[in-house]
C-alpha cells in the first residue's frame, strides 16, 4: 500500500528512476553485445542517461511577504534538523529567489550568492549559473544545524542605497517611505544553496521565491523558472486572507501556468492557527477556517477542495517535539499526501513517458527486428526441413524464387530512397523555417530599433513587432511539420504494404510545446508592455530587460525546437532503413545457405543445426527485451518498499 508521507514517496522516486537507468544501461550493453548499436544510437542513450541522472522534482513555493511560505520549507522538508532550519522570522525574510538543491559534482556543500548589481549587466542569471566565479560562495558546515542556519542568514540581508542607485538596478520598489531618499534594497539578486539533504540527493529541488515586486523585478522566475517547475505551492495567510497583492501575484503569476497538464497547482492556507481561540469549541473554529478556506477559493476562483488549511509554524513544532496530536491538527500530513500522491506520480509519468518515447521506441524496434529475424530462421528452419530427400531441381527452384524476391525488393528499394529524399527535403524546409541565423538577425534590428527610439510607443512596438514575427514563424514552422509528419506516415504506410510488417510505426514530431510556450512567453510581454512600470523605467532599462529575459528566452526555445528537429530528422526514417538492411542481409544468407547444400547434402544438417541454435539465442533476445519494457512500465508504487530493487535484464 503506497505511504502518504511525501519523503517516502521521493526515495521510491528515486530507486525508480535508479533503477530506469540501470535497465537503459543494460540495454545499451545487449545492443553492443548483439551489434545492433551504432554512433547515433549510443549518443542517444548517453544523453537520456545524462538527463536521468539530472533530473529534478521541482517545487516552487510563491507567496507575497509575511505569509509564512518559508516556514511551510521548514516543516515539509526539514524538521528533522530539530531547528527552523531556513530563516522565516516575521516581516520580510526572503529577500531573493532561493534553489536549495544538492550538487552530485561538487565536493563540498556551499551557498552561492549572486550579487544584485549584475542586474545592471546583459546577462541573464541562467548564463550566470554557467559561470561560478560570478558568485560570492560560502562554504556550508553540515555537521552543524546551528551552523547551517547561521550561515542561511546571509541569503536575506539588504543593504541601504541612495534611490537613484535603487532606480537604476529597478529596485525603487522598494522604498517605503515617498519623502526617503534611501532604499533598503536585497543584498543578493539570486541565491544557490547545494547541501545532502535525503530529498535533495534524490532529485528534488525546492525553489523559494520573494514577494510580488522582486517576481516583477526577476522576469527570469516568471518566464522560466516557474514554469518549468513540476509543482507551485502559492501561500495565502489566515490572518490576511486574499490581499490585492495576493490576487495580483495570483493572476499574473500562478494562474496562468493552469493550463499546462505538467504542472501542478497547490493553494495553501497558512497560520490557520490564528483562528484557533480556547474560548471556542472546535466545531466552532473549524467552520472559521472552512469560511476563510470558502472566501480564498472563491476570490481565486477555485473549488474550496483546492484549498489546504494548515499550520506551518505548529507543524513544524509538532514534528519537532514529536507532538501527534498538534501535528495532526496543524494538518502539514495532509499537504505532504497531495504531493505524494498527485505531484510526485504525475512527474514519474512525464519522466516515464519522455523514456518510453525514446528507449522504449528504439527497445521496440530492436524486439521488432528480432522478431522479424526469428520469423526468418523459422522459415528457413521449415524450407530446409523439407529439403531432406529432395533432388537438385527442388533447391535449384528455390534459388530461382528467392533471386526474384531480392530483384522485387531491390525495386522496392529504389521507390523508398525517392521517398527517403523526399522527406529529407521537406525536413530541410522544417530546419529553415527555424533558423537561427534569421532569429539572430531579427534580434539585432529589434534591438537596434528600440534603442534608437525616443519614445515609449516605440519601445512597445518593437516588442510587439518582435512577436508578432517569431508567432508568425512558429506557426510556419508547425504547419511545416504537419506536411513532413504527414509525408512519413504516407512513406510508413506504402512500406508496411509492401512488405507485410504492420508493425512498424514511424515518430511524429510535435511543435506544440514550442507554441504553447512562446504564447506564454508573448503574454508576459503584453503585461510588461502594458505595464505603468515600463514607462516610468529608464529605457536603456527596459531595453536590457527586455533582452535579458524575453528574447533570450524565446532564443532558446527556438534553438531546443531546432536540435529536436534536426535529431528527429535523422531518426525519422532509421527503423525502415534498418529494416531493408536486415531484410536485404537475410535474403543474401538465404541464397548463400541454399547454394552449399546445393553443392553438398552434408550442409544441410549442419545448417539446420546452426538455425535452431540461433532460434534459441533470438527467443532468449526476446525475453531480455520484455524485461526491459516491463522495468519501464513498472508503477512507483512497487518501489515504496525500502531496498526494493528491480530485476532487469
Amino acid at each position: 500500500m503506497a505511504t502518504d508521507r511525501f519523503t517516502d514517496q521521493m526515495q521510491a522516486y528515486g530507486r525508480w528512476r535508479s533503477d530506469i537507468t540501470e535497465a537503459i544501461q543494460k540495454y545499451q550493453t545487449w545492443l553492443e553485445g548483439n551489434k545492433m548499436s551504432s554512433a547515433e544510437v549510443e549518443i542517444r542513450i548517453f544523453e537520456l542517461i545524462e538527463t536521468l541522472k539530472s533530473d529534478h522534482l521541482t517545487i516552487a513555493f510563491v507567496a507575497e511577504f509575511a505569509r509564512g511560505k518559508t516556514e511551510l520549507i521548514n516543516a515539509i522538508f526539514f524538521s528533522e534538523y530539530d531547528r527552523r532550519l531556513l530563516p522565516s522570522e516575521a516581516g520580510r525574510t526572503t529577500m531573493c529567489p532561493t534553489e536549495l538543491f544538492y550538487d552530485s559534482e561538487s565536493d563540498q556543500s556551499y551557498i552561492r550568492l549572486l550579487p544584485i548589481e549584475t542586474r545592471l549587466e546583459d546577462t541573464s542569471i541562467q548564463e550566470h549559473k554557467n559561470n561560478p566565479i560570478n558568485w560570492t560562495s560560502i562554504t556550508l558546515d553540515t555537521s552543524s544545524s546551528e551552523k547551517m542556519a547561521e550561515a542561511f542568514l546571509e541569503v536575506v540581508k539588504t543593504k541601504r542605497v541612495p534611490l537613484p542607485v535603487a532606480e537604476k538596478l529597478g529596485l525603487s520598489d522598494y522604498r517605503d517611505n515617498e519623502e526617503d531618499n534611501m532604499v533598503d534594497i536585497p543584498m543578493w539578486r539570486h541565491a544557490l544553496i547545494s547541501f545532502p539533504h535525503p530529498l535533495l540527493k534524490e532529485g528534488l529541488t525546492i525553489l523559494d521565491t520573494p514577494g510580488l515586486n522582486a517576481l516583477g523585478n526577476e522576469p527570469e522566475l516568471t518566464i522560466n523558472m516557474l514554469p518549468n517547475a513540476q509543482a507551485v505551492v502559492f501561500v495565502l495567510a489566515a490572518d490576511t486572507g486574499v490581499t490585492k497583492s495576493d490576487m495580483d501575484m495570483w493572476k499574473q503569476n500562478v494562474q496562468p501556468l493552469g493550463g499546462d497538464a505538467k504542472h501542478g497547482r497547490i493553494v495553501v492556507l497558512n497560520k490557520v492557527d490564528t483562528l484557533w481561540d480556547d474560548l471556542k469549541s472546535e466545531e466552532a473554529i473549524q467552520n472559521s477556517v472552512t469560511t476563510q478556506c470558502r472566501s480564498a477559493a472563491k476570490m481565486l476562483k477555485i473549488g474550496i477542495e483546492n484549498v489546504f488549511p494548515v499550520s506551518a509554524q505548529k507543524g513544524l513544532l509538532a514534528k519537532i517535539r514529536h507532538d501527534t496530536e498538534l501535528l495532526d491538527k496543524s494538518n502539514i500530513l495532509a499537504l505532504e499526501a497531495i504531493l505524494a500522491q498527485d505531484i510526485l506520480p504525475q512527474k514519474q509519468k512525464i519522466v516515464r513517458n519522455s523514456i518510453v518515447s525514446e528507449i522504449g521506441g528504439m527497445a521496440e524496434e530492436s524486439r521488432t527486428l528480432i522478431s522479424s529475424r526469428l520469423n526468418d530462421t523459422n522459415k528457413q528452419l521449415q524450407e530446409l526441413a523439407s529439403l531432406s530427400g529432395k533432388n537438385e531441381d527442388v533447391i535449384g527452384h528455390l534459388m530461382k524464387k528467392t533471386r526474384e524476391e531480392q530483384t522485387i525488393y531491390h525495386k522496392s528499394v529504389e521507390s523508398f530512397q525517392a521517398n527517403k529524399k523526399s522527406f529529407s527535403e521537406n525536413h530541410q524546409k522544417l530546419m529553415l523555417a527555424l533558423s537561427l541565423t534569421k532569429l539572430d538577425e531579427l534580434m539585432a534590428k529589434t534591438r537596434k530599433d528600440m534603442t534608437g527610439t525616443w519614445t515609449t510607443n516605440g519601445l512597445k512596438g518593437g516588442m510587439k513587432e518582435f512577436f508578432d514575427i517569431i508567432s508568425s514563424t512558429i506557426t510556419e514552422a508547425s504547419q511545416q511539420a504537419d506536411k513532413v509528419n504527414m509525408l512519413l506516415q504516407t512513406i510508413y504506410r506504402s512500406f508496411n504494404k509492401e512488405h507485410g510488417l504492420s508493425d512498424v510505426k514511424p515518430k511524429l514530431f510535435s511543435m506544440g510545446k514550442y507554441k504553447r510556450d512562446l504564447e506564454r512567453l508573448n503574454h508576459e510581454a503584453e503585461a510588461y508592455r502594458s505595464s505603468a512600470k515600463m514607462a516610468a523605467t529608464e529605457q536603456a532599462f527596459v531595453v536590457k530587460k527586455f533582452f535579458i529575459s524575453m528574447v533570450s528566452h524565446a532564443r532558446n526555445t527556438f534553438f531546443q525546437a531546432h536540435q529536436e528537429v534536426e535529431a528527429w530528422g535523422k531518426a525519422g526514417m532509421a527503423p525502415l532503413v534498418s529494416r531493408i538492411k536486415e531484410h536485404r542481409n537475410q535474403m543474401e544468407k538465404r541464397l548463400e545457405s541454399l547454394r552449399k547444400i546445393n553443392e553438398s547434402r552434408d550442409t544441410l544438417e549442419t545448417r539446420i543445426s546452426e538455425l535452431e541454435t540461433s532460434a534459441e539465442a533470438l527467443n532468449t533476445q526476446l525475453a531480455d527485451l520484455n524485461m526491459l519494457m516491463d522495468t519501464l512500465n513498472r508503477p512507483l508504487e512497487d518501489f515504496i518498499s525500502s531496498g526494493d530493487k528491480a530485476q532487469v535484464a
